[in-house]
Order: structure tokens, then C-alpha cells, then sequence
């Protein structure tokens, strides 16, 4: 299905190149341009005022006449270059550059940035990432086909992705390329998908930009395999093929009115109505998962009036019969996400007040008319067992600050509901259990106490989890550093306070099964 509604503005074309080789000389300039590398020329003071959007810092530390120095003011800060400046920054590929569009005449011998260009990471892997110019950039609202760059939803989805080596996975709206970058590292084969050709434009300059970086810089043997990405146009799974190990999307999940009057962003506006471009992908995506397969998306929901935020999604992914898990982040309410979206696409009260207002009454109006009292924001994960059992269905919200590493987090509790289905008390006892590396133990205690009263396991990356277990079950996790068994431990602990073995491992192993499941506790298989 294609998107619906008017296009009313289009961006400038492009003409980048798909070819590592043709990047080679662009790839040698930009090998000073890494996040550390910015880091270390501009100070971090600089660095944290840049992404507060706050750039006098920035400008004032990158003033000077090196290359980084120039490279920083082009692509990071949107300054103007002279020539001069623009051939001492990119000696190798100045004039390719300029011919890509990636830099563009700015008039009286001068040029700027065509593109947003800038240095990130996935994991510990520097990565490069163009993507159009934002709306703080040119000053202007977003032409229709605008591609996103990094984006903090692109890059959550980066770091919750797992990344188990996989045969086959499946980018589903790939916009710039970010997550298909990703998958590269540990998929033998990657099919990015997107309905915008502009955006396979620049799915397939920075995969191939970054594949020429990978040879500047000899990391071939690390992994990288972007020989195995294959792109394709077209709208959701119209261009799919066959099935997947692994499935990433960060759809066009914004939940906005089909009116006339209002611009239709390719990166944003799926075309439904209301929710419905989530429903869809979730109804859909086990079609293409195989045994054993992960979906992994973000989403928005509708919350209607007299619900549950879990109510509707929950409906969603329960009718699916295969293992789901969603986790909710933010809930906002209908002006306040009809602003935050408004504001995205670079419409405000300042520069067009009469738009500003029809386009906000638009929108309120069309959540009103479905009784909406909210949208959800947060994670779909799901997962067709290998083998059949029942599915399991875990809807939770955790809106506090999460750590990094979701994407091990992840792996974890898949690998442990998996491992769990259908084990019973004496299938769990020969496991040598392992506190995961981030977990640590917190106790506390009344005044003059000689006992805790309170005993959490806090997990310091991932969900960022704190559970409260009891003195029997931190007398277990305690031993769990995969040397015995929990049967062992079972039996120590029991001998230790004097108790039936069969009372302590009655105790724990609910205990034992949640922690595992949430990631805290961690089987090593012997």
C-alpha cells in the first residue's frame, strides 16, 4: 500500500554513488570525521553543547584552518566554506563531492553542506551516515520525501537489535541505512527494503561509503559483509521475498489525520489510519519469520478512552500465537504528541501561525473522533519458537532510563523463555547459572539492624531492572558463578541454615526462573 495525501515540496535531487571504489578518495578524507575523533578536536563541553543543539561551542573549537577543523563546520555545523577551504578539507574528492550534491554552491565562491553527513557507531564499529539536511539546517519545513538521518528512535533501534550471527535478515523501511549498516556485521545476507527511492539513493551511498571506509582502513577481516545487501523498492512487504531470521523496522508509525491540507512525510506517514500501519506489520511480519525468527520494531499505539495502554496492542500480538514482547516508554497525550509531530516536520507558530493552527486542529480533531486519550511509544519484539509450545506474552511499561546494551538484554530473555518452556524442577537443577556481568547487589537496613529488611539485584545496562528478592534467594544468586550447579548451590544453602533442600530449591526456583528471564541470571550450557 502506498502512502496516501498531497506532496507538496520535493528535495533537490542527488547523484550519489552506490560504488565503494568511487568513494575511495571521499572515504580517505573523512577518516579523521569518527566520533572520537570530533571528541578529541572540539572537547566534550563542545560535544554536549552540540547535541543540545547549542553550536556556538562547537564553532568557537573548530575555528581553525586543519582539515577536521573545516570538515567539523561543514557537515556538523552547517558552515559555508570557501573553496579553498572545501579543496583543503576534501583534497581527494572535492569536485566528485560536488558533483554527488553531497556539498553544494553557497554563491561568491563559497559552498555548504547538500546533505547531513556525520560519524557515529554501532557497538564499537565507527560509522558514517548521510541522510537530507534537517529542518534546524535549512530553516524551512521538510519536503516530503525528506530521509532522516540518526535519528534517537534509529538509534535505539540500533542498540536493541540482537545481534546473533544470523543467515538472513530483512531491513523493512530502511530509510538512510542505519539499520541495514547494522545487520551487515552479523547477517550473511541483508535485504533493505523502502518505498522512497530517494532514500535507497542513500541507503546504498552509505553502505557503500562505509564499505570503502572498511577498506581504507584494512577491517575487512572484522566482519563487515556489505557485499550480501540487496536493495529494494517498494512499499512494506510488496518487495519481500522468502523468509528471515532476523526482521528490524522503524516504521512510518506516526499516528497522523488522512486530511488534505496536511504534508505527507515518507519517513513518518504509513498511509493508515490512526494506528493502523502498526497493526499491519504486526499481523503480517510472522508470515516472513522463520522457526526460531525475530521481528524487532518500533511502534506507536492508540490508547482509546475506558483502556489499558496495553489493551489494543496487547489484542494485536496475543491473536499472533507466536512469543511477544512489548515494552511501553512514553505516553502522550493527544496535544502534546499533535505538537512534538507538528514541530518534527518544521511547522511552528512563528514561521506560519495560520498553518500551525489548522494543521493542530487537524489533528486533535482526528484523534477526538476515535476516542483517543493517548498514544503509546515503545518496543515490539517477536519471535516464532522453533519447536511448538505455547507462546509467551509479556506487556510491560518501563519509562525510568535504560542502559546500554538492550540488544544483549534481548538475547537474553529470548534465550531463557526459550530454554524455560516447558522445564521442570529437575530439568533446572544441573544448570550452572552465571550473574549477568552488569548486576550488582543492594542491601538495606533498619537502624541498628543486624538483617537487611530490603535486598534488590540492580541491572546496570539493558532495562535497567531492580528486583527485590528475599535472603534465601540472595543466598542462591550469590553462589551462581557457574562453577556448580543450582542443585549444588540448592543443597549447600540448605545445609548451611539447617533447611530442607527440597524447601530452599521450592523457594528459589520461581525466583531463579524470573531473573533469568529478565536478564539478571544468565545459563552457560556445559
Amino acid at each position: 500500500m502506498a502512502p496516501l495525501g498531497t506532496v507538496s515540496g520535493m528535495n533537490a535531487p542527488l547523484h550519489l554513488p552506490s560504488d565503494p571504489a568511487t568513494l575511495a578518495g571521499f572515504a580517505e578524507d573523512l577518516l579523521g570525521l569518527t566520533v572520537d575523533g570530533v571528541a578529541r578536536r572540539i572537547g566534550q563541553v563542545a560535544v554536549a553543547a552540540l547535541e543540545r543543539e547549542d553550536p556556538l561551542p562547537a564553532e568557537l573549537a573548530a575555528a581553525g584552518q586543519d582539515p577536521l577543523a573545516l570538515l567539523i563546520r561543514l557537515f556538523l555545523l552547517g558552515a559555508q566554506l570557501t573553496d579553498a577551504e572545501l579543496q583543503a578539507a576534501l583534497p581527494n574528492s572535492a569536485a566528485e563531492a560536488r558533483s554527488w550534491g553531497v556539498v553544494t554552491g553557497a554563491g561568491a565562491g563559497c559552498v555548504r553542506a547538500g546533505v547531513d553527513l556525520r560519524p557515529t557507531t554501532i557497538g564499537t564499529k565507527d560509522v558514517w551516515l548521510a541522510a537530507d539536511l534537517s529542518e534546524i539546517a535549512t530553516g524551512r519545513p521538510l519536503p516530503a520525501d525528506h530521509v532522516l538521518g540518526l535519528g534517537g528512535a534509529s538509534a535505539t533501534l540500533v542498540d536493541l537489535t540482537v545481534r546473533t550471527p544470523v543467515e538472513r535478515a530483512l531491513d523493512l523501511g530502511t530509510g538512510s541505512g542505519i539499520q541495514t549498516l547494522g545487520l551487515a556485521t552479523h547477517a550473511e545476507r541483508v535485504l533493505a527494503t523502502d518505498i522512497s527511492p530517494r532514500a535507497l539513493q542513500f541507503a546504498a551511498f552509505n553502505t557503500a561509503l562505509n564499505d570503502a571506509m572498511s577498506r581504507v582502513l584494512g577491517r575487512r577481516a572484522q566482519g563487515e559483509r556489505t557485499g550480501g545487501i540487496e536493495f529494494r523498492q517498494g512499499s512494506f512487504f510488496e518487495p519481500v521475498d522468502g523468509d528471515y531470521d532476523l526482521i528490524v523496522s522503524n516504521p512510518p508509525f506516526v499516528v497522523s489525520p488522512r486530511t488534505s491540507s496536511l504534508e505527507r512525510y515518507t519517513y513518518r506517514d504509513g498511509g493508515f489510519v490512526g494506528d493502523g500501519v502498526v497493526q499491519h506489520l504486526i499481523e503480517e511480519l510472522p508470515e516472513f519469520l522463520r522457526p526460531g525468527g525475530v521481528a524487532q520494531l518500533l511502534a506507536n499505539w492508540e490508547v482509546h478512552e475506558g483502556q489499558e495502554w496495553h489493551t489494543r496492542i496487547g489484542e494485536w500480538v496475543r491473536a499472533l500465537g507466536i512469543d511477544a514482547w512489548v515494552v511501553q516508554r512514553e505516553f502522550l497525550d493527544p496535544a502534546h504528541y499533535a505538537a512534538t509531530w507538528i514541530r518534527d516536520g518544521g511547522l511552528t507558530p512563528d514561521r506560519d501561525p495560520e498553518g500551525y493552527r489548522s494543521a493542530y486542529t487537524d489533528w486533535l480533531a482526528d484523534l477526538t473522533s476515535r476516542g483517543v486519550q493517548g498514544i503509546g511509544f515503545g518496543y515490539v519484539t517477536l519471535r516464532k519458537p522453533a519447536r511448538p509450545r505455547p507462546p509467551w506474552v509479556r506487556l510491560e511499561e518501563i519509562t525510568g532510563t535504560i542502559g546500554a546494551g538492550l540488544g544483549e538484554t534481548v538475547a537474553r530473555t529470548l534465550q531463557a523463555v526459550e530454554s524455560l518452556a516447558g522445564a521442570r524442577e529437575e530439568d533446572l537443577l544441573p544448570w550452572h547459572l552465571e550473574v549477568a556481568p552488569d548486576v550488582s547487589e543492594e542491601r538495606y537496613y533498619r537502624p541498628g539492624a543486624s538483617d537487611p529488611n530490603v535486598i534488590l539485584l540492580r541491572q546496570g545496562g539493558g532495562f535497567a531492572r531492580s528486583v527485590q528478592i528475599d535472603t534465601l534467594g540472595a543466598a542462591v544468586v550469590g553462589a551462581c558463578d557457574g562453577d556448580l550447579s543450582l542443585g549444588e548451590i540448592c543443597a549447600a544453602v540448605a545445609s548451611l541454615i539447617s533447611a530442607e533442600e527440597g524447601a530452599v530449591i521450592a523457594g528459589v526456583l520461581p525466583t531463579i526462573r524470573g531473573l533469568l528471564t529478565d536478564g539478571l541470571l544468565v545459563h552457560r550450557p556445559t
